[in-house]
């Protein structure tokens, strides 16, 4: 799914509050406590290497689907059945099946609407009332262990999850069993921001998923995996192939996961013949244009069934709808492969601005997460417009139909991102949503530096976000999504990961030895069910670098990264001699340093230091030779680490020549022609304070050169000369404002 960064001004504004009790009471660090051994309590086992490797006796059970449904659009309801060919492949016998019923969460007593906020959110139907969930027909055993049987087993259904009893035990290593569910349920407009209905001035956009009855998944870690579908934990599950038979209006369109095998029966000669010119084509191809759907007839009384097959895969999703523009273009492959990229939106997403450039988005995330960590392997990859926020399916994806230019690039690129977590590298989502969401959202910011030279890319210092994440309300990383706080699965499970990602990547490993670890886990768990410590173990294998104390500071634990420049002394007095720096070590979490120290003659020079200086004490002392005046020594000078306090990480060394300044001569009130903000400047004792609308008031250090500075988020204003403007600089971005 998908969830925005903060947008610069508003971090600005949780700054200074959050900031302040995110430095109450926080722990001494203790050496011993973050390098102590035994970090991984289980070695090696038959399924599972302690490199990180699956064992030379991993298994994992199978599930095929033949799947057929009719989609009634006035009721908007699906019928359907399910045959599911199961495949028991561990060292088990099973008595009974579990599988998942989600569409149960839109009942109205269930566990899932029990849950909801009387504020409501983004789970459930945001208060529709309707009959929802599963009406299951029957259930029939076609065969089990190689015999015919058609015997109606007993059931029992238990909010979203279902047991089938057996007549007989399924055997273990190969057992395989054939049932049929026949079932039925009416779609919600709005389902938990993961499929639903949109009216649209051509006819309703449904974009179907959760849609049939899935087994859950059995494991070497829990057995049957059963957690209840409550909306915010997503999804585990099988992989295995899916056929689907789709039967709706006639004049409807359908795309869906995998590839279409009956398109002469569904599409016109000249539309076929465009989509033939689309599989060879760098650019969009229109398919089906804005004036079709306009002229088109808006309903029909007559049917067409849609065919598709995908293999391989955990999951199939699909949308069908009479408003659909189609356009399609060629995705290249790093093996020589082609694919296909398809974009299915109404005439209200229609625009050069807007969902006309969603298969250009398309085709380019396909194509650089296919180089950069492993090769996309579907026939298809498919962007629907519907009325999700965005969500994620093997092949197929569904954005918002409002959305346009950067944030249509930023959802299109997260939720395609989603195929290689979770759907190459299949984790379990119900539980850690950061091995999915956390992962995918850190290759996402690789991927728009990428795009177009960075079209929409904006630098984002992990220093911004500290407030956030150094917030005591906050669980740690590892937190079931259902057993969090609502509003903390944006920070917890994408941004804080991809945050711990980022600095494995950039101050921890380093980009080569990164990027070899990650592509090496995606290659060992491709199509199989990792867990966290077999992400772990492979990274700290790949890179060959102890990294426990990482992963339980900032996974398991919710410690805080804060460091600082205790002093800077000449040796003997005299610059020319050298200096003596002491830093020290202050929250629980140690990490590499980084400095830079800066000349009077206006260079730098950067000094870098292991984490391992803090294995034995939280205090460090190191000299630098050199022959130069020092006018500041700072810590982390890129805002790489979201630091706690970085008030203490620049240390400001005395000068025999002061500069002196008039604050009054920079009071008053700026605007920006930029942003719809406006800046207060007032003088409060010999402080300089700024306001920005609706804000707290913070206070501007004096940095010389006409330069303010509020280091705790990152704030730099440098005045022009006569004092009458000012550039604001924030996370990479600057911005004019001009005094009133």
């Amino acid at each position: 799914m998908n969830f925005k960064f903060l947008k610069p001004f508003i971090t600005l504004a949780i700054a200074v509050s959050v900031q302040l009790s995110a430095q109450t009471d926080v722990p001494k660090y203790s050496y011993t406590e973050a390098f102590k051994p035994f970090f991984y309590q289980n070695n090696a086992t038959e399924t599972r290497s302690a490199s990180g490797q699956p064992g030379h006796k991993y298994w994992q059970n199978s599930a095929d689907y033949i799947l057929n449904a009719t989609l009634n659009d006035s009721k908007n309801e699906i019928s359907g059945s399910s045959e599911i060919i199961y495949t028991n492949n561990s060292y088990d016998d099973l008595s009974f099946l579990w599988l998942q019923l989600d569409q149960n969460l839109f009942k109205k007593d269930s566990r899932g609407n029990a849950v909801v906020p009387l504020a409501g959110n983004r789970n459930g139907a945001h208060g529709q009332e309707f009959d929802g969930g599963y009406t299951i027909k029957s259930i029939e055993i076609l065969s089990s262990n190689g015999k015919k049987l058609n015997i109606n087993p007993t059931y029992t259904i238990s909010d979203t999850r279902m047991q089938i009893d057996l007549p007989q035990d399924l055997k273990a290593k190969g057992g395989v069993i054939k049932f049929v569910i026949n079932y039925s349920f009416v779609s919600p407009n709005y389902g938990s921001d993961r499929m639903g209905v949109e009216a649209t001035k051509n006819g309703k956009i449904f974009t179907i998923a959760q849609w049939f009855p899935r087994m859950c998944v059995y494991d070497d870690q829990m057995g049957w995996n059963t957690l209840p579908y409550l909306g915010a934990g997503e999804f585990y599950l099988e992989y295995g192939d899916v056929t689907a038979n789709l039967t709706v209006p006639a004049n409807h369109f359908v795309v869906a996961s995998g590839e279409l095998l009956n398109p002469k029966e569904v599409y016109s000669n000249d539309q076929n013949k465009k989509w033939e010119q689309a599989r060879n084509s760098e650019k969009t191809v229109l398919i089906r244009s804005a004036a079709e759907v306009n002229a088109a007839a808006k309903t029909s009384a007559t049917t067409k069934t849609w065919k598709f097959k995908i293999e391989n895969t955990r999951d199939f999703a699909w949308a069908s709808s009479s408003a659909f523009i189609l356009d399609a273009a060629k995705i290249n492959l790093p093996s020589g492969k082609k694919s296909l990229a398809i974009s299915a939106y109404p005439v209200e997403s229609d625009g050069n601005d807007s969902w006309g450039r969603s298969t250009e988005y398309t085709k380019a995330a396909i194509e650089h997460y296919s180089k950069k960590w492993y090769e996309y392997t579907y026939p298809t990859a498919v962007n629907v417009a519907g009325n999700e926020g965005g969500m994620e399916y093997p092949g197929i994806v569904f954005c918002h139909m409002d959305s346009k230019g950067a944030d249509l690039w930023g959802v299109t690129d997260h939720e395609f991102g989603h195929n290689w977590f979770p759907m190459i590298v299949g984790s379990n989502e119900r539980l850690y949503a950061w091995m999915d969401e956390g992962l995918n959202t850190f290759i996402n910011d690789i991927s728009g530096k990428e795009f177009n030279k960075g079209e929409y890319h904006t630098a984002k210092s992990l220093q911004m976000m500290a407030p956030a994440f150094n917030n005591d309300n906050m669980e740690p990383i590892m937190t079931a999504p259902d057993n969090l706080k609502e509003r903390n699965l944006g920070f917890l499970g994408y941004y804080k990961p991809a945050a711990g990602m980022q600095m494995l990547r950039e101050n921890i490993l380093g980009e080569e030895r990164f990027d070899k670890g990650l592509r090496e886990y995606i290659k060992r768990w491709a199509f199989k069910h990792p867990t966290p410590n077999d992400f772990f173990r492979t990274m700290e294998n790949v890179a060959g670098e102890e990294l426990n104390w990482f992963w339980r500071g900032w996974f398991l634990n919710k410690w805080k990264i804060d460091q600082a420049v205790k002093s800077a002394k000449y040796v003997n007095g005299d610059f020319t001699n050298g200096v003596v720096i002491k830093i020290e070590n202050i929250g629980q979490l140690p990490m590499p340093v980084n400095i830079d120290i800066k000349f009077k003659d206006g260079t730098t020079q950067n000094v870098k230091l292991p984490v391992e200086i803090w294995k034995r004490t939280s205090e460090w002392s190191f000299e630098v030779p050199t022959t130069k005046e020092i006018v500041t020594v700072q810590l982390d000078p890129k805002g790489s680490l979201p630091d706690a306090n970085p008030t203490d990480n620049i240390l400001k060394m005395e000068s025999g020549i002061a500069e002196t300044i008039t604050l009054s001569d920079y009071i008053g009130t700026y605007s920006s022609k930029q942003i719809p903000l406006k800046i207060a400047l007032k003088q409060e004792g010999k402080k300089l304070m700024a306001q920005a609308d609706g804000q707290n008031a913070f206070p501007l250090e004096y940095d010389g050169g006409g330069k303010f500075s509020f280091t705790m988020a990152g704030i730099e204003l440098e005045f022009a000369k006569d004092k009458k403007s000012f550039i604001l600089l924030q996370g990479g971005q600057k911005f004019t404002f001009t005094k009133d």
